[in-house]
């Protein structure tokens, strides 16, 4: 082998491991143990332009619990172990619709100085309101199809709190993190996070019903770590 050849090969290999070392997941599965709470009927009969979008009442989704006992709608993050620095912002907004008199998603996570974008797809006015504990409030009405409002949290904060004034029943949870590694688990209660430095993390589990959980993780450099989290 060549000099040249030998030196190509040997970058190669450099960058290939500097990709791996930043390309790690963590995975897992968020499950609820003991008699599962009853998932509440929405009350819309005084909104008539609400309730007859839905041929059936809306439940509501303050514990989304399957048959086996997985758990949607938990906010996992990255809260201690990543590097000291500055993240960059994620450029994508994080959108929440309004369809059906309903949020959607209910619970969603950005960083600090993420664009959010609340859009009305309902025949109805709306007002979105945050009731936040450390970021600005703010209140602002949004007529039917209206156009998008876009707002930032600028500051971290879990369980932050937005309802429609109009429609006490409407609300949203936004989580407020420094860093890009967060997600929601589905349906099906699992999660991943990927695109992480190697490292020990401990990762926090949040739901706005059954509170918070923690776990340490540790995660080699381009492998997986594996984090499942019981709440009860």
């Amino acid at each position: 082998m060549t000099t040249s050849a030998r030196l190509f090969l040997a970058g190669a290999v450099s960058v290939a491991a500097l990709l791996a070392a930043d390309n790690a997941t963590i995975s897992g599965k968020i499950v609820f143990k003991g008699a599962k709470p009853v998932m509440r009927p929405l009350t819309m009969d005084a909104t008539p332009a609400c309730a007859k979008q839905h041929a059936k009442p809306m439940l509501s989704e303050e514990a989304v619990i399957a048959a086996d006992g997985s758990l949607k709608n938990v906010f996992i993050y990255v809260k201690a172990g990543l590097p000291a620095k500055t993240w960059p912002v994620t450029a994508q907004a994080v959108t929440v619709d309004q369809v059906g008199c309903v949020y959607n998603p209910h619970v969603i996570g950005v960083m600090a100085g993420q664009d959010v974008k609340f859009t009305n797809n309902d025949p109805t006015s709306h007002n979105v309101h945050p009731l936040p504990k450390i970021n600005n409030e703010w209140n602002q009405s949004q007529a039917p199809k209206g156009e998008p409002i876009v707002r930032k949290f600028n500051k971290p904060e879990i369980g932050l709190l937005v309802k429609c004034n109009l429609h006490p029943w409407m609300r949203v949870y936004v989580n407020v993190v420094e860093n890009p590694f967060h997600a929601v688990s589905a349906a099906d209660g699992t999660f991943t996070i990927s695109g992480l430095p190697a490292g020990d993390y401990k990762l926090a589990a949040w739901h706005e019903r059954f509170g918070t959980q923690e776990i340490k993780v540790k995660v080699p450099a381009g492998g997986k770590g594996t984090a499942n989290i019981n709440f009860k």
